[in-house]
């Protein structure tokens, strides 16, 4: 007998085998796991053949191997998934290019708490805000390959200028679950605006993006998004300048524009901000929402784990379950 998981598994050895871009879980819907995974593989199979490619499967297809163009293709019975239940203990990898993104693997480890995070600062090559696209794009495949290393099972690209740039790239390149940080706050702040009047504050290059206006038009076409890049928080917060004076007159410079704009749900665009959130509170008043991602990117990552079988269970506990690295010197 096979398991639901255990089916999706099999489902996405195939694919990967074929050649051919699996489906989602949650798209599958596999209540039971009998005529839908069947009928699927099935129907890939005949869409490869169409092509001329070469398929053979067995007629009792839980107890064989797939023959795609005379190479092996190993689907997983029971019994083989024994051995792939030591990955759901594995680590997840979060990464951004500071110590911003410490504040969603702060979210990580108090919403998933039976999880064990492995985070990565790129502090030798920040901010990634005024970097190009395509040479983030390049500091985000070197860093996934490092965490790929430490074996995690998940990434979460905690960094909003990465998850702009490079997420739908490096979602397509590697074969491991991987989730940004932007539409779960788009989705949020869709949620809690009541004028219709959002604003965003983030690095040139996640402002530039308009990335959350494409987010949020999805999902409320009526809403108004302003945009503002601030890209001198992220150095202030990485010279630890959390609550000093100049901050403030920074922040009241920069956010005297979006003020003017009378928004009532401010989106803070990048891992860095929710550090100097007490700053921007002070600035923009007690009326106006201020949305911090990281909550519901933990709860977006929580959901993904569990639909593909890769939640801990706590039951293993390791000797260091939080592990940090950096690019560069740190204090």
């Amino acid at each position: 007998h096979w398991t639901t998981k255990g089916a999706f598994i099999a489902y996405n050895e195939f694919c990967k085998a074929a050649g051919i871009e699996s489906e989602p879980y949650e798209n599958l819907k596999m209540k039971n796991v009998t005529d839908k995974f069947y009928g699927t593989l099935y129907s890939k199979v005949l869409d490869k053949k169409k092509k001329g490619d070469s398929i053979e499967i067995a007629e009792n297809i839980p107890q064989c191997n797939v023959m795609i163009n005379g190479k092996k293709s190993e689907i997983y019975h029971i019994d083989k998934l024994k051995e792939k239940e030591e990955f759901r203990y594995a680590p997840i990898g979060v990464f951004d290019s500071g110590v911003g993104g410490l504040t969603v693997a702060r979210e990580i480890m108090r919403q998933l708490p039976n999880e064990n995070v492995v985070y990565f600062g790129d502090t030798a090559r920040v901010p990634y805000g005024s970097k190009s696209k395509e040479t983030v794009i390049r500091y985000s495949r070197q860093i996934i390959r490092f965490l790929q290393e430490q074996q995690v099972k998940a990434i979460v690209v905690a960094c909003n200028t990465a998850s702009a740039f490079a997420l739908d790239t490096v979602r397509n390149e590697f074969d491991i679950p991987i989730i940004g940080v932007i539409e779960s706050g788009a989705k949020v702040a869709a949620a809690r605006t009541r004028n219709k009047r959002v604003g965003i504050i983030g690095t040139v290059g996640t402002v530039g993006s308009g990335i959350h206006a494409q987010y949020l038009k999805k999902l409320d076409p009526e809403i108004t998004v302003f945009g503002k890049a601030c890209p001198l928080f992220v150095p202030l917060v990485e010279e630890g300048w959390l609550h000093d004076p100049v901050t403030v007159e920074v922040a009241s410079r920069y956010l005297k524009e979006l003020q003017d704009k009378d928004v009532d749900t401010l989106i803070l665009g990048c891992t860095h901000y929710p550090l100097i959130r007490s700053t921007i509170r002070q600035v923009m008043g007690e009326e106006v929402c201020l949305v911090n991602p990281a909550y519901e990117t933990a709860l977006e990552l929580g959901k993904l784990l569990e639909e593909q079988g890769l939640s801990s269970t706590g039951t293993e506990q390791k000797e260091f379950p939080y592990r940090f690295y950096v690019s560069d010197l740190a204090d």
